[in-house]
């Protein structure tokens, strides 16, 4: 019996192995996909664990591998160059993910220190709180139309009129000047309540 010549011995390289089961998988022979996955994924595994990453983000990462592969088989124009683009997408894929997960674990206190919230005295605090509740019961005593009105501005530095004007009907061109009465209204609620108090 000859040997099938298609098909490469034992004897030949994981280079040339990959490469002919990748020309046959692109000929159509779908169960060369697997001769290529068998030999090739021991040596995607070598790549990935380099990169320190835990076995189920090898897995996601060498799964990733094999998808962009058949999704992108035709960007391989030689098929004894499979191997290396299967290790370099490998690799590259591996240091997105490594880099991503140092950028998460960084927990150095010169790199939280920036983002932390500096404590403010209890003090500050308390006569913050206190003017906010005093400015919010003022607003109630406003009509409905300028509770509304100074609620949906109160936390836009810059609003969106006509998006104000379709959520409380008012056209466009009278938001300004009946924000400028509402708050001309607060004032005077508020003067009123520090002259009685």
């Amino acid at each position: 019996m000859t040997p099938d010549k298609s098909r490469p011995s034992d004897d030949d390289g994981p280079w040339i192995r990959s490469g002919d089961a990748f020309a046959r998988w692109r000929d159509g022979d779908r169960a060369a996909i697997d001769d290529l996955v068998r030999e090739m994924t021991p040596v995607l595994w070598h790549v990935v664990r380099a990169y320190r990453l835990d076995e189920d983000v090898c897995e996601d990462v060498i799964q990733f591998t094999w998808l962009t592969l058949v999704r992108k088989a035709d960007s391989v124009d030689n098929p004894r160059a499979v191997a290396s683009w299967l290790i370099i997408t490998a690799r590259r894929q591996a240091w997105r993910v490594a880099s991503r997960n140092r950028r998460e674990d960084a927990t150095d206190e010169e790199v939280l220190a920036p983002a932390l919230p500096t404590s403010r005295p209890a003090e500050t605090e308390a006569i913050e709180a206190d003017d906010n509740h005093r400015l919010w019961s003022a607003v109630a005593k406003l009509n409905e139309r300028c509770q509304r009105l100074l609620r949906v501005i109160a936390f836009d530095d810059k609003p969106d009129y006509k998006h104000i004007s379709d959520d409380l009907g008012m056209p466009v061109g009278s938001i300004g000047p009946t924000r400028r009465r509402c708050l001309e209204k607060l004032k005077s609620v508020i003067a009123g309540e520090e002259a009685t108090s």
